[in-house]
């Protein structure tokens, strides 16, 4: 009665040695023990109580109150009805069965439980509340906010239905109701982690992702152990093209989380873009670890494969992808591609065609498929590639040395040629468009424009062999021996294989 209360429990103790455990003073031991927030202590006194005396409704009803305190809402909720069934009017059992059935996620029966205390007690904060919390868990938005503004016009400060209304907000995607919300809650609670996540969550819906980082940082630092929140900060990093510090929130995610494949998946794209090709190739190969059918994980990884030179690991992966994704078009071209560099012709062919069933217009996969078909022999169908390449683009300079590559195959050199001036007239300066032209030209019998053309072809690469050799044949057949000579003499001393046959 003077407040001692440590004071009375070791008084009850002392005689619980003498006077063994007496219903009485189990009863005032766990009374004190609820005083002192000894929750655990409190719940021992009352289930020996409940041993002694069954129907101890006092007992039985003190107990939930324990359990409800440490959290333990299903032992709570059961005592609490315990208690109801022998008084179906008591409030505050009612109430407490209310709030372990939100905890429980039973929010059908918490709102019962919260509309009969509310007809009992209109007025009542507790029950308000829950109600509203149980409204918010049924997504009966409408209503909960409704409660929630009435709670705030009393209570300005109210730090729970501020929180809560963030909550419903970002449901909503009212953005601008999250705004205001997380304002007026940082006001008076700068720390607030509701209010930083609302703002955060505010900022990467309109784009500006520097400040969507600074608030991931500050909630980052108030709990270094999120893995949400170091997730996001890295998002907000890599949009705004910090990669270091993008690496550094993905790789403190995976701390907190080591079985994140969406972190490992991220976190390989990074490493990708800072041409870390072993970092991503490790990040990507743990997320499929994780996850071995992730579509973008398995086209990454393929691609880094292909940088490391392994071009029969990325070619499986490509398949493995299109096995599950056949309408995955990037991987078909990059399939075909490698398909093409090997030497499968066929297959490359195929997979450049399923490219462009939907895709039409692909230039790229047109030109590979002109050269898929060319080099299996198809020169019809290389041909009908490249034409149709340059209806679309008529001036495409790959089309037009394809066709000019074809022309000649078939001996027609005057059709070859034309292509070649067209490619020199869009300004192709490369030396093998020069060497080409002049070999035309040389088999026309135009000299004097294939020695020019040779002679630019050289100009572009002076150890150019085949050039300086051929350059040597036009000059001897104008008679100019000795400049002949003097060109055939640089091609052997730049390549001596290529020209060993006419000196022997």
């Amino acid at each position: 009665m003077e407040g001692k209360l440590k004071e009375a429990l070791g008084e009850l103790q002392a005689g619980a040695g003498t006077l063994g455990e007496k219903p009485e003073l189990l009863a005032a031991a766990g009374h004190l023990h609820c005083e002192l927030e000894q929750f655990e202590e409190a719940a021992e006194c009352y289930t020996k109580l409940l041993r002694e005396t069954p129907d101890n409704a006092v007992a039985r009803f003190n107990l939930a109150v324990a359990h409800e305190k440490l959290g333990q809402w299903a032992n709570a909720a059961s005592g609490f009805e315990t208690t109801l069934k022998a008084d179906p009017d008591r409030f505050d059992a009612r109430l407490g069965l209310g709030i372990c059935q939100l905890h429980l996620e039973k929010a059908d029966d918490a709102l019962a439980a919260f509309e009969v205390c509310l007809q009992k007690s209109e007025a009542d904060e507790t029950a308000r509340f829950g109600k509203a919390v149980a409204l918010q868990l049924l997504w009966r938005f409408d209503e909960a906010a409704g409660i929630y503004k009435q709670v705030l016009s009393a209570n300005p400060k109210s730090e729970e239905a501020l929180t809560n209304l963030i909550a419903i907000s970002m449901s909503r995607k009212e953005y601008d109701n999250v705004r205001q919300y997380s304002d007026q809650l940082l006001v008076f609670r700068p720390y607030s982690q509701a209010a930083l996540e609302g703002l955060a969550t505010c900022a990467f819906q309109s784009g500006d992702f520097e400040a969507a980082a600074k608030l991931c940082q500050k909630l980052v630092d108030l709990t270094p152990n999120h893995y949400e929140r170091w997730y996001n900060y890295a998002v907000a990093s890599q949009k705004l093209g910090r990669l270091d510090q993008a690496v550094k929130g993905y790789t403190e995610a995976l701390r907190v989380r080591p079985d994140s494949k969406q972190a490992f998946a991220n976190l390989g794209s990074v490493k990708q873009e800072l041409n870390d090709a072993q970092g991503a190739r490790e990040a990507y190969e743990k997320a499929l670890n994780i996850a071995p059918d992730m579509p973008e994980v398995l086209f990454n990884l393929a691609t880094v494969y292909e940088m490391q030179g392994q071009k029969e690991e990325a070619e499986k992966l490509y398949q493995k992808l299109l096995a599950k994704n056949a309408d995955w078009d990037e991987a078909s071209f990059r399939l075909g591609f490698l398909r093409l560099e090997r030497g499968d012709f066929r297959s490359a062919e195929e997979s450049f065609e399923i490219c462009l069933r939907k895709k039409t217009d692909w230039k790229e996969a047109i030109i590979n498929l002109g050269l898929s078909r060319w080099r299996s022999g198809n020169r019809t169908g290389a041909a009908e590639s490249f034409r149709k390449l340059l209806s679309l683009e008529p001036l495409s300079p790959e089309a037009l040395r394809g066709l000019a590559g074809l022309a000649v195959e078939q001996e027609d050199f005057e059709k070859a040629l034309d292509y070649q001036a067209q490619l020199i007239d869009l300004g192709e300066r490369s030396p093998e468009v020069f060497y080409n032209t002049g070999l035309l030209l040389q088999k026309s019998g135009q000299l004097d424009d294939a020695i020019r053309l040779y002679q630019e072809a050289l100009s572009e690469r002076p150890q150019f062999a085949e050039a300086l050799l051929n350059l040597g044949h036009a000059l001897k057949a104008q008679g100019r021996n000795e400049e002949a000579k003097s060109y055939w003499r640089q091609a052997i001393n730049v390549k001596p294989e290529l020209a060993k046959g006419y000196f022997e």
